[in-house]
């Protein structure tokens, strides 16, 4: 189950996760709120500014591929959600770590823990590194380790999707 996403598919995902674990009163999202999350200039790299019609584009991929769907909740408003946490087994630390990397791109764990801790929490460095290599380690990885840059000390770590 090889997932190959476009940077917009990232943000769509990454923004679905954050708002679902900082906002949950005020998820799922429809159209208007998810084209907010993914325009946010704040805890987004690169900042984008995606169409409604962009959006709409991504998520029918997203849909086809099992990674989002239009929520049963009832409303005036369509809804979205993220379906990651079934389709990848994901638990609450590993969501949150993905999330982050969609939405910031690769990172050292040091800003991996203090950017995903408002989502869940990590009590220590060594948590956030456990997590990281069972990203790494699953059969299908999601995560990977990139080599060190040079004059930097620590290692930075991105998605695979």
């Amino acid at each position: 189950m090889d997932i190959i996403l476009s940077l917009t598919e990232c943000r769509i995902l990454g923004s679905l996760v954050e708002k679902e674990m900082t906002t949950p009163d005020y998820y799922p999202l429809s159209l208007n709120a998810l084209q907010n999350a993914c325009n946010q200039k704040s805890n987004r790299q690169p900042v984008l500014n995606l169409s409604e019609d962009d959006i709409v584009v991504a998520l029918d991929r997203l849909r086809h591929q099992g990674l989002a769907m239009q929520s049963s909740e009832g409303g005036r408003v369509a809804k979205f959600c993220h379906t990651l946490r079934e389709k990848l087994h994901l638990d609450e630390m590993e969501l949150a770590i993905l999330a982050e990397l969609l939405l910031r791109g690769a990172q050292t764990p040091g800003e991996l823990r203090s950017r995903a801790d408002r989502m869940t929490t990590f009590d220590n460095l060594e948590t956030t590194e456990t997590v990281l290599n069972e990203l790494i380690e699953r059969d299908q990885p999601l995560v990977i380790k990139l080599p060190r840059q040079p004059g930097r000390k620590e290692y930075r770590y991105t998605h695979l999707l």
